[in-house]
């Protein structure tokens, strides 16, 4: 039997001489806004989901730190979160979430000096905004490195949760590269540090007293912390207020496509020996994916020959690339692996396709689906001119089991598309029934998804 004496194992590390020399640099943000009495002062609702579904089972508890309500303050002012100083001249980077709509920015130093702060430029994308003070002289933070970060490393936030100013919390990193709602481009780093309302836009902090990222976003269904926290990656944050100092704006690489995460049983549809890669959904037209020829169906397995375990990895990877550039995308199509080569363009406007149901032609009952064939009209959407079916109703049988649902619209099976009842039939009666096959759907008039279907067990 292995023994190991107390004496022999890793002390805990000490955190007093590390916030002592870090607190100066860290500052506390208040703002001032027209604020309605008869509205409460309450957390925002979470964010909506994103157009990347990732199987993330808890997207509705994910909140930003909103500003506390449990220490009174000043009428009209409001003590919303933290930030801190990288340059002596006054440079201090925070959450945009905890400016957005001020009139007035008060930044409180240590040494309980306080200075307004002018906004020179923020990204709504990634949650940063970079402030200006004035001063001379001002304590600065370290600058670290998210990339050389490891999971189960210490690490140390300093904020100002429910107005109590220069809280420090430490623990350690639990995961790297999360993918959260509304924050596709974000790979979150996740910590264990008790984080809370108030917090936002603070530092995190390794042991060499360097920041590795930015307190963002808590895990939680009552606004408070509950065990899981994320941060901005101090990468990331830098690189986006580089280009906010040189261009005013923040430009990110843009694919054009819908992706999924891959599931047990779909990764059994596609034959692959695990869940991995990221599976096109959808392509948009005229974007750098359908100039380069990927397609519905295809599995993005590397790009620029970096795997794709997660289909969370895939946007932060393409938006770091520069609009022109070159990049290789390796899909699975069918039994085959191919690179395309794809010139990245840059992010544009998030756009809404839709696929609305109305009036119908044909109809039929197909795996215990009523199904009805698109109209004209129906087909001039985006998404449906190479055709597709609207599930009317459906009972129970294979479809039903496999998550289709009643105004779902059907639009590729097994790779091949359908405009009538009578093709989808007979794509149906050539299927394998003790295999999972990727059938294709537009659910609530939203983006394509794949189900797997299995004819029986």
């Amino acid at each position: 039997m292995l023994c190991t004496s107390a004496s022999s194992q890793t002390a805990l590390p000490d955190f007093s001489e590390l916030a002592e020399k870090t607190a100066p640099a860290v500052v506390n943000i208040s703002i001032v806004k027209k604020v309605k009495k008869a509205e409460p002062n309450k957390p925002k609702d979470a964010p909506p989901k994103n157009d990347f579904p990732h199987g993330i089972p808890w997207e509705d508890f994910i909140e930003e730190f909103m500003p506390p309500r449990e220490v009174p303050l000043p009428p009209h002012m409001n003590s919303v979160g933290s930030g801190f100083i990288i340059s002596a001249d006054g440079e201090v980077i925070s959450n945009y979430h905890v400016v957005e709509g001020a009139e007035q920015i008060i930044v409180k130093l240590n040494d309980r000096r306080e200075m307004t702060a002018e906004v020179i430029g923020f990204d709504k994308i990634s949650d940063i905004v970079l402030l200006k003070i004035d001063g001379d002289n001002l304590p600065t933070v370290k600058i670290g490195s998210s990339q050389a970060l490891k999971v189960g490393q210490w690490v140390l936030a300093i904020g100002t949760p429910f107005g109590f100013d220069y809280t420090v919390t430490a623990g350690i990193v639990s995961a790297k590269g999360r993918s959260l709602p509304d924050s596709n481009y974000v790979p979150f780093l996740q910590t264990d540090v008790a984080i809370n309302p108030g917090s936002s836009g603070g530092p995190l902090f390794n042991l060499a007293g360097e920041v590795v990222g930015i307190n963002s976003q808590i895990y939680s269904r009552t606004g408070s912390y509950s065990g899981l926290s994320f941060a901005i990656p101090i990468d990331l944050v830098l690189d986006i207020v580089d280009q906010i100092k040189e261009t005013g704006a923040v430009a990110r690489g843009w694919l054009g496509v819908y992706i999924q995460e891959i599931t047990g049983d779909l990764s059994k549809s596609f034959n692959l020996d695990k869940p991995t890669g990221a599976l096109v959904s959808q392509v948009v037209k005229d974007s750098p994916a359908e100039k380069a020829g990927i397609e519905v169906g295809d599995i993005i397995l590397r790009f620029n020959n970096i795997e794709i375990a997660y289909s969370s990895m895939l946007p932060p990877l393409v938006g770091s690339v520069m609009a022109g550039n070159k990049a290789i995308v390796e899909v699975l199509r069918g039994n085959d692996i191919i690179d395309i080569e794809v010139i990245i363009m840059q992010l544009p406007s998030p756009s809404t396709i839709a696929a609305a149901g109305g009036e119908n032609s044909k109809q039929a009952e197909v795996l215990g689906m009523t199904l009805n064939e698109l109209s004209a009209k129906q087909r001039k959407k985006p998404n449906l001119k190479q055709g597709g079916l609207i599930v009317e109703n459906i009972q129970d049988g294979a479809a039903k089991q496999a998550g289709v649902q009643k105004g779902d619209i059907l639009i590729m099976l097994n790779n091949q598309h359908f405009e009538t009842v009578t093709q989808f039939k007979d794509i149906v009666d050539k299927l394998p029934e003790d295999r999972f096959n990727a059938l294709l759907v537009i659910r609530d008039n939203e983006n394509p998804l794949f189900i797997a279907l299995k004819l029986s067990d």
